[in-house]
């Protein structure tokens, strides 16, 4: 079984090797979590011409362990069986956290689907077994949790805050807390109104 986490990525230096589909997809990830990604491949899809430099430096060259030596986090995307296994075996030997692309045996951690809607993201696994599963389970959790949470989870978050400051016991805010999250979000919203004033 894997360890349920969320990792804070932001300025970690993380390293994806690959130049193709699932790479970019990878690097669109890493960005949306503020990292400091390098990309190693002989050749690129245009669209990581797109990317500003000043988090994305991408790097022509085959894969190298020079390239990932002082990285936090490597995803390989190669697409070619013995490059991916090197690359897992090093990570493994010095410590750094690695995911291979649709061989979750060479992975000490796997990217489970997530649906994110601001600060809430939902994450959905299935152990590397079955991605499409996880695919079709997060497609039917977001008709239950549409855009508009992104604004809720903000809302509830002023409200954890400004409880915070009213000198409640853990129980009392805990129970604050729970009841609040039965609202709908104009209910939340007026509650919000309410208790800023006080």
């Amino acid at each position: 079984m894997y360890y349920p986490a969320m990792l804070n990525l932001k300025n970690k230096k993380c390293a994806v090797i690959g130049g193709g589909a699932v790479a970019l997809r990878k690097c669109l990830t890493l960005l949306e979590c503020e990292a400091l990604i390098k990309v190693v491949s002989p050749e690129f899809q245009k669209e990581f011409n797109g990317f500003d430099t000043a988090n994305v430096l991408l790097i022509n060259d085959v894969f190298k362990t020079l390239y990932i030596e002082d990285c936090f986090l490597v995803i390989a995307a190669t697409g070619k069986n013995d490059i991916n296994l090197e690359i897992s075996r090093y990570c493994n030997e010095n410590r750094i956290l690695v995911n291979v692309a649709d061989e979750p045996e060479l992975c000490s951690f796997i990217a489970p689907a997530y649906l994110k809607r601001g600060d809430l993201v939902i994450s959905i696994s299935t152990g590397g077994k079955s991605p499409a599963l996880a695919k079709k389970i997060k497609e039917e959790i977001s008709k239950y949790y549409p855009a508009e949470y992104s604004e809720y989870i903000e809302i509830m978050g002023l409200i954890r805050t400004e409880i915070l400051k009213k000198g409640y016991s853990s129980k009392e805010r805990r129970q604050i807390i729970t009841e609040l999250s039965e609202l709908s979000y104009e209910e939340l919203t007026a509650y919000y109104q309410n208790i800023s004033k006080c």
